[in-house]
């Protein structure tokens, strides 16, 4: 994390003050040799990053004109002038940047002063912020997830999880597609018996259900099949249209919405074993009841672009929007007067920016399209304001290819979570014989979905994630395990301290080892972390942070005794439950499962 502005307060980040020296110096020692600076663009190009050459970097090269200097004589000079104070120990010049490095003591204090006395508020900020709104998984209710989708709910829940901490407050949605041709053929085929469905279809589930199974499982397992049958068809496509027109006219057929609502009751389940929740669920089909789709084809039909074309359908031309040239023309309304999703998107839109000054959309890339094409039809419709996109790629297996949505050939989440707590349980039993099942099965449990979370998130969303059981189920390097057994860890040595509960008294001068002053630093990390991922949506950089605090509490563990210390013991224990704390924030905000033992 590079961006130093946008900070959390004095009241709720250790760095603030050292951040605040370094930005004063910086700003005397300019004015000193006559060259004018703003606090605000000091602080801007501040890197908080860290590492040997410093805690803060300052890179001159934008500065070296006004001061007719070279970038590292400027460095020179300005180190011959600066009166950084007492929160910073050492000014050094590097080339073309000024390294500065916090007072080690009066960083440990700070820090492990908020951290027992906020406890689970650490790494959260108390001022509120514009209220926003993230969109996210909004899968249609057709059937199970696939583990591709997931990605999706897994940044979505993760990143409002951030935005919380970070002080805003947050409406996570659920967009429920109830109105197009998908949920019109679940209705389709349900709504008969099962002697009158299709012979290819029925043969198609035959042997396969099994009794008890989940209902979107059940509900969900003819849907490859009718898909393939209406495609050969027509009078079995023409039923299909016939319930889509019925749904956008307001009289769905009775079975409609309470075939959706149990898919999606079912594939909620599975989310629940995630530890992702949602705060409103919005269904498409009562932006038609409430008239507002019909407010917005009115408007679209008096937009800049707008064409009435010879089928009576309207479109947009958005050619001057950028979009590919086979998609220069968008319907948004049909011949017959029906509306399309795009139009409904609007609509949908439309409501959000009503109530929400921050509005986030979590799409696949198979979606990018219809975020460029939605900002088109904004714009034609004189709305200024945009929802911003999380574009995440796919997720994909070692021997290559996408995971599939349709076709019957998806890698369901149900599934890959059996897969997963089985390969937990093995790793479990091998290391610990002697806990009993029902023990064995809630760790099984925390770490497979910890694991599968984690191993999901810890990419950056424009990358691709290549799924992996050795990496994913890994008590070793980046995963969830590892950061959960660290974590376990913590624990055990507070328990064998008999300090599992606070007071935790400590004396900043006697954590001054190497290995104590590294763990100090990224403890430090975790607030301006957390205001890094909301500001910029960039939820893969918790994953990371987790990481390197667990990492790093290990290199400590290894390197430095805390039972066996004497005059260093108790602040020593304070330190080891400044970890658990943080550690423990870090891995709520991953929405990763804490443990007391593995």
């Amino acid at each position: 994390m590079t961006e130093a502005s946008a900070t959390p307060s004095a009241s709720t980040d250790p760095w603030a003050p050292f951040v605040a020296a370094v930005v004063a110096s910086l700003a005397e020692g300019f004015s000193s040799i006559g060259v004018p600076s703003d606090p605000s663009a000091l602080l801007a190009q501040l890197d908080l990053e860290g590492g040997p050459q410093g805690d803060a970097a300052f890179p001159l090269h934008r500065w070296a004109g006004p001061a007719g200097l070279a970038p590292a004589v400027l460095a020179e000079r300005l180190v011959a002038t600066l009166q950084p104070g007492a929160e910073v120990s050492e000014v050094r010049a590097s080339g073309a940047y000024l390294n500065f490095r916090a007072d080690t003591v009066r960083l440990t204090e700070r820090t492990l002063r908020m951290v027992l006395d906020r406890g689970a508020r650490y790494g959260h900020s108390d001022g509120v912020g514009i209220a926003a709104c993230v969109e996210h998984t909004s899968a249609n209710p057709t059937g199970p997830f696939h583990i591709g989708r997931v990605r999706n709910a897994i940044i979505g829940d993760t990143l409002a999880r951030a935005l919380r901490a970070a002080g805003t407050p947050v409406t996570s949605q659920y967009y429920v597609d109830d109105m197009g041709r998908q949920a019109a053929m679940i209705t389709w085929i349900w709504s008969k018996p099962r002697d009158e469905w299709p012979p290819e279809i029925r043969a198609a589930v035959a042997g396969l259900e099994v009794a008890g199974e989940k209902v979107d499982t059940h509900r969900g397992r003819p849907y490859p099949a009718a898909s393939a049958y209406l495609k050969a068809h027509p009078e079995a496509q023409a039923e299909v249209a016939a319930i889509v027109l019925q749904t956008e006219s307001g009289s769905p057929p009775p079975q409609h919405r309470q075939l959706s609502q149990s898919i999606l009751d079912g594939m909620l389940q599975s989310l629940a074993r995630l530890h992702i929740e949602f705060d409103e669920f919005v269904w498409e089909s009562d932006f038609l009841r409430d008239g507002s789709v019909e407010r917005v084809l009115e408007r679209l039909h008096a937009a800049p672009h707008a064409v009435h074309e010879a089928n009576g359908a309207w479109a947009i031309d958005t050619s001057s929007y950028g979009l590919p040239k086979e998609s220069k023309t968008v319907v948004v309304q049909r011949g017959d007067g029906t509306s399309l999703y795009v139009s409904r998107d609007v609509a949908y839109h439309l409501s959000k920016f009503s109530r929400f000054q921050r509005v986030v959309d979590v799409l696949g890339q198979d979606h990018r399209l219809h975020a460029v094409t939605l900002d088109a039809l904004l714009a034609e419709i004189g709305e200024s304001r945009r929802p911003e996109f999380v574009i995440y790629q796919d997720i994909t297996v070692p021997d290559g290819g996408r995971m599939s949505t349709r076709g019957g050939s998806a890698v369901w989440l149900d599934n890959l979570l059996a897969e997963a707590v089985e390969r937990a349980r093995r790793e479990v039993l091998t290391r610990r014989e002697d806990l009993g099942s029902g023990a064995v099965e809630h760790i099984a449990e925390a770490v497979a979905t910890g694991a599968v979370r984690y191993h999901i998130v810890r990419v950056a969303s424009e990358k691709p994630v290549v799924f992996r059981w050795e990496d994913a189920l890994s008590f070793e390097g980046r995963s969830g395990p590892f950061c959960q057994y660290s974590y376990v860890r913590a624990v055990s040595v507070l328990r064998k301290a008999d300090a599992e509960q606070p007071p935790y008294p400590f004396d900043a001068a006697r954590l001054t080892d190497p290995e104590e002053a590294d763990l100090i630093r990224v403890i430090a990390r975790l607030p301006r972390t957390v205001q890094y991922a909301a500001r910029r949506s960039h939820v893969h950089a918790l994953a990371g942070y987790a990481h390197d605090l667990a990492d790093q509490f290990n290199r400590f563990y290894h390197a430095v005794p805390v039972l066996r210390s004497v005059e260093q013991r108790p602040s020593r224990v304070a330190l080891v439950a400044a970890v658990r704390q943080t550690l423990g924030n870090a891995l709520d905000l991953l929405g990763i499962p804490l443990l007391d033992a593995m």
